[in-house]
């Protein structure tokens, strides 16, 4: 026999299901061809900014995967501003550690993903870790901080939660 309080505690987790499936969770290594191995330990250590370009210690990227182009995703990292205002951040580079092309040089391209929102995000700063979800594809393009292999126009950018 089916109580209301079982009846009204099914029709809750409706929307929770629902919300569970429209986007695809993923991490940094699933943009990383099959085989490949994540970014190395020595590339996240502190450099000296009287040295040249950050971009120019980039390391040469193995190539990208297509398994999400299209699809709408859910990815963690980080904030790297490229385009600001006092409104927030509408255009900026996710990246998969703190201080990634700004404070140590930058990841390989397939370890990058140029963010864009019409909604301006209120960045925190470099270290605040978010969760940004929406369209998902490949786009190979060089900005003045680094090559990018991966594009992602936000739907929704929240701090970092599991």
């Amino acid at each position: 026999m089916v109580t209301r309080r079982s009846l009204l505690a099914a029709l809750a987790a409706i929307p929770q299901m629902l919300r569970a499936d429209e986007f695809i969770d993923l991490d940094w290594v699933d943009l990383l061809p099959k085989n490949d191995t994540p970014i190395p330990q020595a590339f996240r250590g502190l450099i000296d900014h009287d040295q040249p370009p950050l971009s120019s210690q980039q390391p040469d990227s193995s190539g990208v995967r297509s398994d999400w182009n299209g699809q709408i995703v859910r990815l963690p990292g980080f904030v790297v501003p490229i385009d600001q205002s006092s409104a927030g951040v509408t255009a900026f580079i996710l990246v998969p550690y703190a201080g990634a092309c700004v404070h140590v040089p930058p990841p390989p391209a397939n370890q990058l993903v140029f963010v864009t929102t019409e909604t301006p995000y209120k960045s925190k700063g470099l270290y605040e870790a978010v969760n940004v979800i929406g369209m998902f594809g490949i786009s190979s393009m060089r900005t003045y901080i680094a090559d990018v292999g991966y594009a992602l126009s936000a739907d929704k950018i929240e701090p970092f939660r599991v």
